[in-house]
Order: C-alpha cells, then structure tokens, then sequence
C-alpha cells in the first residue's frame, strides 16, 4: 500500500477546493493499492479554506514550537496543521505504509 496526497489523486480537498491531479500517480500507482490523505482536512480544516504559509521557519521549526502556520487573514492553524499531520502519520503507521507521493511546497 501506498499513501498519496488526496489531491493529487483528483480529490477537490486543496485550500482552494480543487485538486492538484497527477497522471503520473495514476500511471506509477497502477498496481498498488492507495491510501490517499489530507493532513489539512485531517486536523480539522474546512475545504475550501484560506491559503497558509510557514512563519518564522520550516515544517520541523513548526513540530519544534519555533514557528507557525498562519493563513492569510492572520489565523494562527498551527494546531489544527500539526493535528492534522500527526494523523496522517498514524494512518501510514497503522496500514505499515514505507512509500508516499505528497504534494510539495504544501504547508502540510
């Protein structure tokens, strides 16, 4: 089994509602079995939501306590990012997943 971004599976669970959908996924995942996740929509995030970005540093900095993950109004989400990531870690866990596609330059 393999964990892949929800949104690159053609989920609409983006910050924007859409998705990033990837052929390529499709193609190389053709013979695997998928378990697509959304650490945003895991930790509690609706969808469609406002855009986050990183503040004072990187993903480890934000687990560290050294940054957060803010949206563009100001909203510190950075419990809802790191609930959300650590859910996603028990899913790969529990179903002993070892490979992952993941949408890049997502906060997540």
């Amino acid at each position: 089994m393999v964990a892949t971004s929800a949104c690159l599976l053609g989920y609409n669970c983006r910050y924007d509602g859409k998705s990033k959908k990837r052929l390529v996924v499709f193609k190389r995942l053709s013979v695997e079995t998928i378990l697509p996740i959304c650490p945003e929509q895991l930790g509690g995030l609706t969808t469609p939501r406002y855009p986050s970005i990183l503040v004072d540093g990187d993903g480890f900095d934000v687990l560290d306590g050294n940054a957060r993950v803010v949206n563009i109004h100001g909203i510190d989400n950075t419990k809802a990012f790191i609930d959300g990531a650590y859910a996603a870690l028990n899913q790969i866990k529990a179903h002993n997943i070892k490979f992952c596609f993941l949408k890049d330059k997502s906060p997540s």
